[in-house]
């Protein structure tokens, strides 16, 4: 039977006379209604219905995360942009391991800048005799009066005091402390230090630093004094190693940023020009925290975690556009039949779809403002909570997304009902659905795609995913197809259970349905199981950077003859594990017999590394925690060698070059056989280059210890006693800081995943629900036949936990090789995904289309079989 004229609003509003079986109206009986009007009028129709809210909602979710990306990366940037100068200490800053020439400070006075002078090195402070005589490794700063040009120095008068912020460094003959060397050395506000030869008074505690950097010896608590109580320490000698800084600022109402350049500029040249060893321009990149690589890494699984979320609305829209366009097929025939033009349908589709496409990114963008705020609170200390307000850009890019998210996947299909013949409301097989348009698909596909390659923010986390999910794609249809193929050749009509047959029969007889179901299905379950398996791995790599039991004492100079007595001390403390390497100074000479040159070399970095000296280490054994990547480890090998990735990259080392090092005056040649990856945020003894030997006898070395200190009192006091050489630095309390900053981080990481996990639910109610007409019509023809209630739930059970299951295994396929190049090449760590990843994909794949599938069409089995022959016949 033919259907009924529609209610909609649309056809209410185009009809001849105005309304449809109404008399004419009088006034301007033949105007129609303006175009927008009736869009308006169908989306509050079709809102109200229920039909447009899956894709608002996937939108909206899709929009929120990227905003809320876009928003805390925006306000972070422009935080570390306020604060570049304060984390410089001035302008600019030239560094070098010995006191600059005085022409540096001469120029920057000529051009109008300020400019103060600073020293930083390693050195043991000491309390008095009567105070107990103990001693710490601190990390001493001596400065002009001028300190700090640019940034806030902040101290108090009790470690408990309020802090208030200062112009200056302190007064000759005193010294500002951290609060750590009070507690280590037993001292107050008020005592005297001992620094080398000098006896100072501490007079404030150092409460925030400006320019401190992340060096390792900034790990030791800091000791400040005037540049006028150095000489009195007697501290600083031929062979100490300081770090020597000119900080340059422009002054008030003077300076400019052209000044500040042209200082810049002066100054490579001058260091070029009279090839000054060890100095250096420095910028904001080189005063990065210490956590840079953990944060680096937290905000790349952000990213693809909203690429993904985004991916997964793009397929949730695509089956809700398609759901949208068959319950309106014979609406839009109606109105053809009524004599509505289809450039006026396409008009009135198109303003309502971007209706839609603008509420919802407009809630996602909120829900994004909103949300970014959580993860500022959440990295509370590790962030500044005092960031700059967000900009507009992050906003504007959320439209945009949305607005590309419909109008690639979900204008395409309702743009066709603009082509349904008006002969389809008494011919019901004309004007089904069609495959978009290859041009427009395309064009969206494309725009789409680089708008993911421009929120990944880097070409191998966005290649890699948008790639992988294309490629998924693909595979899922492919595997669908062949799969609905073999069923039908595996269950027989005869002779199978009358459930299975059916349920079969029911998947061969639409096998392009089946095929959209499945690859939704198995996209959203790839991004489930990706997004599960790399938070795993991702945070457990950070937790083994730090676990309970990481070093936290790393004591250097051990002398070789104290070796036995050392190891034989930490045992009798209780101290059972711990890393012991001897360590080797030696500076790089030549690589394949050609002198090295710092000239050789364009890279800052490598530049660096060839003008200073490494630290070497030997041993038989491989260190447990490195790993070869290249070539083999070949113990007690005497010409062999292995470097670290890093540092063969940057300075252009292969596997088999033969590389020379001057170690204390003898030149010692062997060839590269291995290369190493190196974890350098892990609280373990590291070495750029290591011989495979267990014995060197000929080489000058000390020995560097790692280990956990025992809880007993006066452990480190002790120890330095014993061994009053050593030099011990403890890492407690950086150690508990970085396990806070990285528990901060996961919480991040994990508020962000739970939209994505939405967003892979919502696919999955998508994916389903799209079926529940066609399985409506078929259940209603097979009840009016006979078929029982029962019989028809095992049949809608059988075939959802089939394609449940087939998705699921498919996904867990594709999640561990998407899975496996993201982790080895954008987050670099072991990819240590368990072989039943595809078992418990499989299952659980089966579970969620079963209970999706069950929510959404149990309405379908209870309904009376004559209401759902009447859905049926409309």
């Amino acid at each position: 039977m033919p259907p009924q004229p529609p209610s909609s609003s649309i056809a209410a509003d185009t009809a001849p006379g105005g309304a449809l079986g109404s008399a004419p109206r009088a006034v301007r009986p033949n105007r129609p209604t303006p175009v927008w009007i009736l869009a308006w009028r169908q989306l509050r129709r079709d809102l109200r219905a229920g039909e447009l809210r899956l894709m608002l909602v996937a939108v909206a979710l899709a929009v929120a995360a990227l905003s809320a990306v876009g928003f805390f990366a925006d306000r972070l940037q422009g935080g570390m942009n306020r604060d570049a100068l304060a984390l410089l200490g001035g302008d600019a800053v030239v560094a070098s391991d010995q006191p600059l020439p005085a022409d540096f400070a001469a120029t920057a006075a000529e051009m109008g800048l300020a400019a103060a002078r600073s020293a930083t090195f390693p050195s043991m402070a000491r309390a008095d005799e009567a105070r107990g005589g103990a001693a710490r490794l601190v990390s001493v700063k001596v400065v002009e009066p001028a300190y700090p040009l640019r940034g806030s120095l902040q101290i108090a008068d009790t470690p408990q005091g309020a802090p208030r912020a200062v112009g200056n460094g302190p007064a000759a003959g005193t010294v500002w402390v951290d609060a750590a060397v009070l507690d280590a050395l037993a001292l107050g506000v008020g005592d005297a230090l001992q620094l080398g030869d000098a006896r100072l008074r501490i007079a404030q505690v150092i409460v925030q630093e400006p320019d401190r950097g992340a060096g390792f010896i900034n790990f030791a608590p800091r000791v400040m004094l005037a540049d006028t109580d150095l000489a009195a320490t007697g501290l600083i000698q031929p062979a100490s190693r300081v770090t020597w800084r000119l900080a340059v600022a422009a002054r008030e109402g003077r300076g400019s940023d052209s000044a500040v350049q042209g200082f810049v500029s002066w100054a490579e040249a001058r260091i070029e020009g009279r090839k000054i060893r060890g100095a250096r321009v420095e910028s904001l990149e080189g005063a990065r925290p210490e956590m840079r690589q953990t944060l680096d890494r937290a905000g790349q699984f952000l990213r693809l975690v909203a690429v993904l979320a985004a991916l997964l609305a793009a397929v949730a829209v695509g089956i809700a556009a398609r759901g949208f366009a068959a319950r309106h097929i014979d609406a839009c025939a109606m109105l053809r039949v009524l004599g509505l033009p289809q450039r006026r349908i396409a008009a009135i589709y198109g303003i309502e779809i971007g209706l839609v496409g603008l509420a919802a990114s407009v809630i996602g963008v909120l829900i994004g403002l909103v949300v970014h705020l959580v993860f500022v609170w959440l990295l509370a200390g590790l962030v500044n909570s005092d960031l700059p307000a967000p900009g507009v850009w992050p906003a504007l890019f959320g439209l945009g997304v949305g607005m590309v998210l419909l109008a690639a996947f979900g204008l395409p299909p309702v743009l066709q009902l603009a082509s349904v013949p008006p002969l389809r409301v008494i011919r019901r097989e004309l004007g089904e659905r069609k495959a978009a348009s290859l041009g427009v698909l395309l064009a969206g596909l494309i725009g789409f795609a680089a708008l993911l390659l421009a929120v990944a923010a880097d070409w191998k986390l966005g290649g890699i995913a948008v790639g992988g999910f294309a490629g998924a794609w693909l595979l899922f249809a492919l595997g669908a197809w062949g799969g609905v193929l073999l069923l039908r050749r595996a269950v027989p009509d005869v002779g199978a259970p009358r459930w299975l047959a059916l349920a079969t029969r029911q998947l061969g007889a639409r096998p392009g349905l089946v095929v959209l179901q499945v690859s939704a299905l198995a996209l959203g379950l790839m991004a489930l199981v990706l997004l599960v398996l790399l938070r795993t791995d991702l945070i457990a790599s950070w937790r083994a950077a730090t676990p309970v039991d990481a070093p936290n004492r790393f004591v250097i100079n051990v002398q070789p003859e104290q070796s036995d007595a050392f190891q034989a001390s930490l045992r009798q403390s209780g101290v059972a594990n711990y890393d012991w390497y001897p360590m080797i100074r030696g500076r790089l000479l030549a690589v394949n017999d050609r002198a090295v040159q710092v000239d050789d070399y364009k890279d800052d970095r490598a530049r660096r590394l060839v003008d200073r000296e490494f630290n070497l280490s030997h041993a038989a054994t491989l260190p447990g925690h490195n790993r070869v990547v290249g070539g083999a480890w070949q113990a007690e090998d005497s010409d062999a060698m292995s470097v670290e990735q890093g540092l063969a990259e940057t300075l252009g080392l292969k596997l088999g070059d033969r590389v020379t090092f001057d170690i204390a005056g003898v030149p010692v040649t062997t060839r590269i056989t291995s290369l190493r990856k190196v974890d350098w945020t892990s609280m373990r003894v590291n070495f750029f280059v290591m011989f495979p030997r267990a014995v060197m006898a000929d080489l000058p070395a000390t020995y560097i210890a790692a280990f956990r200190a025992p809880p007993q009192a006066g452990f480190d006091g002790a120890l330095t006693r014993d061994f009053p050489n050593i030099t011990s630095i403890d890492v407690s309390a950086q150690i508990a800081q970085i396990q806070r900053v990285l528990d901060q981080v996961i919480s991040a990481v994990e508020f962000l995943f739970g939209f994505t996990l939405a967003s892979g639910l919502l696919v999955l109610f998508a994916a389903v629900s799209a079926t529940r007409e066609a399985r409506a019509r078929e259940f209603a023809l097979m009840r009016a036949m006979g078929a029982s209630r029962r019989l028809l739930a095992a049949v809608q059970r059988t075939e959802l936990l089939g394609v449940g299951a087939l998705a699921g295994a498919l996904a867990s396929a594709a999640a561990l090789v998407v899975g496996w190049a993201l982790a080895r090449y954008v987050f670099n760590f072991d990819w240590t995904a368990p072989l039943w990843v595809a078992a418990v994909g499989t299952l659980v794949g089966a579970v969620l289309a079963w209970l999706a599938g069950w929510y959404s069409l149990r309405e379908v089995l209870r309904q009376p079989v004559n209401q759902t022959l009447r859905r049926a016949q409309e």
